[in-house]
C-alpha cells in the first residue's frame, strides 16, 4: 500500500530544542527510537554529517518505507529498522552502532497514523478498529473493544485515557457489542456521555486509551529508557517527547531517579542503598513549544521535552 502522495504535511515537534538538546554535532551517533516520517532525523542528519551517523527505529513498517524514500539522499549515513524500541538494546548490537551519543524518543502517535483512515486510529474517519502501530502484531483495538470485559474496558480507559466516564463508556460499548469501526465506536462514547459538556470530543480519551493498550506504550516505555541509559556514552543526551501525562510521569520518575544520589525511602537517616546517579538533568523544568510553535502546529500542543545527559 503506496501512502506516499496522501501524507500529510509532516513537522516535526520542538525540532530546535531537540536538536540543541541532543548535542548533535558533526561525527555524532543519534537514535531516533520513534523516526516517523523523519521530521527530526532528517534535521539531525544535516547537523551530524559528513562522518556522524543515524540509527532510525520504528514498529509501523510503513514510516520505514517513507523514510528510506525521503532520506535516501543521506546513503550510509542512516540506517532503518522496522522494529519495536523495546528491542534497542538488541538493535544496537544487530547493527554494531556504537558509541551512541544521543538518543530521542517522540512518542504517542504519528500524523500519518492519525490521518490514514485504514489504520483505525481516528474516531474522524470510519475504518475497522485496529490501531496497531505493527501490523504484524496480533492483538488489535477490535479485539479489547469486543472481547474484554466491562470491568477489563473501564481499567483501561480510566487508566490510559484518564476518563472519569470510563465505567458509562464501558458499559454501553459491552451493550452495544460487536463494534466494528472507529465511527461505531466513537457514536457509542458519546452516546454515554452525551449530557456532558467538554473542550474535546467525547472519544478522545477512550480511543486514546485504547491506542496505548493495543500498543503496550506504557510497559515498553521505562525498559527502553533503561536500555536508552545504558548504551550511551558519557555525556550522550537522552532526549524524550511525550504527549500523555503517563508517558511524562514515566520520564520525569526515570530521569530523577536516575540523577539522585541516594534512593532511600524519605526520612532515612543513613543512605544504605548504594545508588549513584548515572544521569544528570539538563534542564529541570520541562519544555514546552513556544505560543508561535502552537500557533503553526497545533498538534504540538500538549508537547513536553524531557533530557537527561549521562555521567561518567
Amino acid at each position: 500500500m503506496n501512502l506516499t502522495m496522501s501524507l500529510p504535511v509532516h513537522t516535526p515537534v520542538l525540532l530546535d530544542e531537540v536538536v540543541a538538546g541532543l548535542q548533535a554535532r558533526p561525527g555524532a551517533n543519534i537514535i531516533d527510537c520513534t523516526v516517523g516520517l523523519g521530521g527530526h532525523a532528517s534535521a539531525i542528519l544535516e547537523r551530524i554529517m559528513p562522518s556522524g551517523r543515524l540509527l532510525g527505529i520504528d514498529a509501523d513498517p510503513e514510516a520505514i518505507r517513507i523514510c528510506q524514500d525521503e532520506l535516501d539522499e543521506y546513503g550510509a549515513a542512516i540506517t532503518l529498522v522496522n522494529d519495536n524500541f523495546l528491542n534497542l538494546e538488541d538493535v544496537c548490537r544487530r547493527y554494531q552502532f556504537h558509541p551512541v551519543d544521543g538518543i530521542l524518543f517522540d512518542l504517542g502517535v504519528s500524523s500519518m497514523q492519525l490521518d490514514t483512515a485504514e489504520r483505525g486510529f481516528s474516531f474522524h474517519l470510519d475504518a475497522r478498529l485496529d490501531m496497531r502501530f505493527d501490523p504484524r502484531q496480533e492483538l488489535t483495538a477490535s479485539d479489547i473493544v469486543n472481547t474484554f470485559s466491562e470491568q477489563e474496558l473501564a481499567r483501561l480507559i480510566a487508566q490510559y485515557g484518564e476518563e472519569r466516564h470510563s465505567r458509562r463508556i464501558a458499559r454501553h460499548i459491552v451493550q452495544n457489542r460487536p463494534v466494528a469501526t472507529t465511527l461505531e465506536l466513537a457514536q457509542l462514547v458519546e452516546q454515554a456521555v452525551r449530557s456532558r459538556r467538554a473542550r474535546i470530543h467525547p472519544a478522545t480519551r477512550t480511543f486514546m486509551a485504547l491506542r496505548i493498550a493495543t500498543n503496550s506504550e506504557l510497559q515498553n516505555l521505562e525498559p527502553a529508557l533503561k536500555q536508552a541509559s545504558e548504551l550511551l556514552s558519557p555525556g550522550g543526551r537522552l532526549a524524550v517527547i511525550s504527549y500523555h501525562s503517563l508517558e511524562d510521569r514515566i520520564a520525569k520518575q526515570f530521569m530523577r531517579r536516575a540523577a539522585s544520589s541516594c534512593l532511600c525511602p524519605p526520612g532515612t537517616v543513613m543512605c544504605r542503598c548504594g545508588h549513584a546517579p548515572t544521569l544528570k538533568l539538563i534542564s529541570r523544568k520541562v519544555i514546552k513549544p513556544t505560543s508561535l510553535e502552537i500557533e503553526s502546529n497545533p498538534r504540538s500542543r500538549s508537547a513536553k521535552l524531557r533530557i537527561a545527559e549521562r555521567l561518567n
